[in-house]
């Protein structure tokens, strides 16, 4: 189950691990480049209401991840294959292609965890999950740059012809992923079978008229959400070059910085998870991570810093809001309004991230790195105001999100009193 998801994490920031291979190969300038990361978000701004959906009634747990799976291999070989052939247009519809499956793959996994751990050990194996996916991430940005080389050397010459032969090797992981999707679909059904156990389902139910009832608070939540993760993906999607460049760090090295988000936070994720499930107050721990984001931007802005010290911070708080802010929205919303909420919420960080990546490349081959940087602070700044708001709501309309878990117990007894 861990490794479902492994190859669709591996092959996502392969532009991020190969983007001046890319950039020379392709001889393409930075806003273009974005549009790789663009294109792999805008399929999910729709998809993420249908995901649970096409899972639930129209093709199954099993079929699901199977079918997902695929997309994702066949999304990574048209990406190689347009480095092959030396045309971008069919590396940017190789992400497209790419993006239907992996974010749906997603949901299939969590439905997976829920079938089977459900009432158990659930928490711990959405850590374990989200701990594997990253270490997927980071093997990707610190490996593949050195594949890059060992072709060029078999080969004898870089160009676009190495690049698109690394990124088929890169796609061996999806091909490990999908016959784990196989292995998977095999023993649920087995257990089935033995069992009697039913067919995983999300239980997602997505209305569109949801919408209208949404809180204020929630529509902050997705503020927050948005704005949080902009300064993050595309960062680091553009990080290696930047760390090269003003810090004059080797190019390994450069990987290894700005891969260190990820590695902290596949072992941090389930010790935060379980930090806020018993200390509560998550509008605090949310303050905590943007406050520290802002921090971490600001150093690689204004400072000289070892460049180690901001990227750990930014890895830190980044796990730390991704345990305390997703969660919230169960706290301000009907159970079953949860599936739209989150669809929702996934729909809204998707959409930002897409037109961002672009904004981003566009700041960067316009005014530089340091202004890409003011950017980045600039939305992390909103996402402050929104947490400030959202604390003000909250407080205002006696709501739970900044409560400890007995006073949420004591506040939820009170209201079904009344």
């Amino acid at each position: 189950m861990c490794f479902l998801g492994f190859g669709s994490y591996f092959c996502y920031d392969n532009p991020a691990a190969l983007q001046i291979q890319i950039q020379e190969d392709m001889q393409i300038p930075t806003v273009t480049f974005m549009l790789l990361y663009s294109w792999y978000s805008w399929p999910n701004v729709i998809l993420c209401f249908f995901g649970g959906f096409l899972i639930d009634r129209v093709f199954g747990i099993r079929w699901g991840s199977i079918i997902f799976s695929l997309i994702v291999c066949i999304g990574q070989v048209v990406f190689a294959m347009g480095a092959l052939v030396n045309a971008f247009w069919l590396m940017q519809l190789g992400r497209f292609v790419f993006g239907i499956g992996g974010e749906s793959l997603a949901v299939a996994q969590n439905t997976y965890a829920v079938s089977w751990f459900k009432g158990k050990e659930l928490n711990l194996v959405f850590g374990l999950q989200l701990s594997m996916a990253r270490i997927g991430s980071t093997v990707n940005l610190n490996v593949m740059g050195w594949l890059y080389s060992r072709v060029e050397g078999l080969l004898g010459y870089p160009g676009h012809t190495t690049l698109g032969i690394t990124l088929m090797i890169g796609g061996v992981t999806c091909i490990f992923s999908l016959i784990c999707a196989l292995i998977l679909g095999y023993l649920d059904w087995r257990a089935e079978r033995i069992l009697h156990k039913e067919q995983g389902k999300t239980g997602e139910v997505i209305r569109l008229t949801d919408m209208k009832d949404f809180s204020l608070s929630l529509w902050l939540i997705f503020v927050i959400c948005a704005c949080y993760y902009v300064a993050v993906f595309p960062f680091i999607g553009l990080g290696k070059v930047f760390f090269m460049g003003k810090f004059k760090v080797s190019t390994q090295e450069a990987s290894a910085i700005n891969s260190i988000v990820y590695v902290l936070s596949a072992p941090l994720s389930p010790v935060f998870g379980l930090m806020v499930d018993k200390a509560g107050r998550n509008i605090f721990w949310v303050m905590c991570a943007v406050v520290a984001t802002m921090a971490s931007h600001m150093m690689l802005a204004f400072t000289f810093w070892n460049p180690w010290i901001a990227m750990c911070l930014l890895g830190i708080s980044y796990s730390l809001l991704a345990c305390a802010l997703w969660p919230m929205v169960a706290f301000v919303v009907p159970e079953h309004q949860l599936g739209t909420a989150y669809g929702f919420m996934q729909s809204i960080q998707n959409l930002g991230l897409a037109i961002m990546s672009i904004v981003a490349g566009e700041v960067l081959d316009l005014w530089g790195y340091f202004f890409l940087e003011i950017f980045f602070i600039a939305c992390v700044s909103v996402s402050l105001l929104a947490v400030v708001l959202l604390y003000l709501v909250d407080y205002t309309r006696g709501g739970s999100l900044n409560c400890s878990p007995r006073q949420r117990v004591e506040l939820s007894k009170k209201t079904h009193t009344k």
